[in-house]
């Protein structure tokens, strides 16, 4: 459970079409308050948004005095980003940003972008289920819906 200091993080990112026009979303949840963040592209793919959606909230986090040395927990529905940024990351790097495959990594600026923002943080990565009620991450979903119309 989380204590009072802690930074509550919810994200999602999707396209229509794959790639399409793509939105994120996020929800930094501390001190009691809720900020909600999105933004969004006209030709992207899913992964791409997913990894954008995790990179801004953790810019903020990075970039508010506030928030330093502060734990945080992310929950997150891509098993894409929760899974490359804790396990794979790690031969990818060893292995010049080649996959097990000894193909180039998918989005690597995106995935070099996350890394750094990641070195010096306390997170917590957590894979939560995509439309299943989870109110923050429902209201990701919406936010990341309301940006793909955008940019239609």
């Amino acid at each position: 459970m989380e204590d009072d200091n802690s930074i509550i993080v919810y994200t999602d990112g999707g396209c229509h079409g794959n790639p399409g026009p793509g939105g994120w979303g996020t929800v930094i949840i501390a001190d009691g308050e809720a900020r909600q963040l999105s933004g969004g592209e006209h030709d992207t793919t899913n992964n791409r948004m997913e990894l954008t959606a995790a990179i801004n909230a953790l810019s903020v986090i990075k970039n508010t005095p506030a928030f330093n040395g502060r734990a945080i927990t992310i929950y997150i529905d891509s098993q894409y980003v929760k899974n490359g940024i804790t396990s794979w990351i790690t031969a990818w790097k060893l292995n010049g940003w080649k996959t097990k495959a000894k193909k180039p990594v998918l989005n690597k600026e995106l995935w070099q972008e996350l890394d750094n923002l990641v070195q010096g943080l306390n997170i917590s990565w957590n894979w939560v289920k995509g439309h299943a009620g989870i109110l923050y991450n429902e209201v990701c979903d919406q936010l990341c819906q309301k940006e793909i119309e955008a940019h239609k």
